[in-house]
C-alpha cells in the first residue's frame, strides 16, 4: 500500500502561481509513474501532468509552458508548478503513483480555485 498526502491548493487569483507537493509513504525510487490530475464535479478526472521512471514528462495541451511537474527522491515527493493560473484551471487537484506492482494509489485531493 502506498499513502500519498497532498498539499499546496489554495485561492489564488489569475496570473498567480502556486505548487501542489505529494508525499508518499514509501519510496518513489521504483514507482513506475507519478502523475496529477484534475478533476470537476461531474466532470472525468483527467490527466494534467505526469513523470515517468525515466524522467520523461507528459503534459495536458492546456497546461504545456504553464505547469511543471518534478519529483524529490530523499523527500519522496513529487510537485505540479502551476503558472499564469486560469479560471478554467479551478478543479479538484489529485496526486496518483503507478507502483512497482503496478497497483495505482490516489491521494486523497487538494482544491485549486483561481479568481478572475
Amino acid at each position: 500500500q502506498v499513502q500519498l498526502v497532498e498539499s499546496g491548493g489554495g485561492l489564488v487569483q489569475a496570473g498567480g502561481s502556486l505548487r501542489l507537493s505529494c508525499t508518499a509513504s514509501t519510496s518513489i525510487f521504483s514507482m513506475n509513474t507519478m502523475a496529477w490530475y484534475r478533476q470537476l464535479p461531474g466532470k472525468q478526472r483527467e490527466l494534467v501532468a505526469r513523470i515517468v521512471s525515466g524522467g520523461a514528462t507528459t503534459y495536458a495541451d492546456s497546461v504545456k509552458g504553464r505547469f511543471t511537474i518534478s519529483r524529490d527522491f530523499p523527500k519522496n515527493a513529487v510537485y505540479l508548478q502551476m503558472n499564469n493560473l486560469k479560471p478554467e484551471d479551478s478543479a479538484a487537484y489529485y496526486c496518483s503513483v503507478l507502483a512497482a506492482d503496478y497497483g495505482r494509489y490516489w491521494g486523497q485531493g487538494t482544491q485549486v480555485t483561481v479568481s478572475s
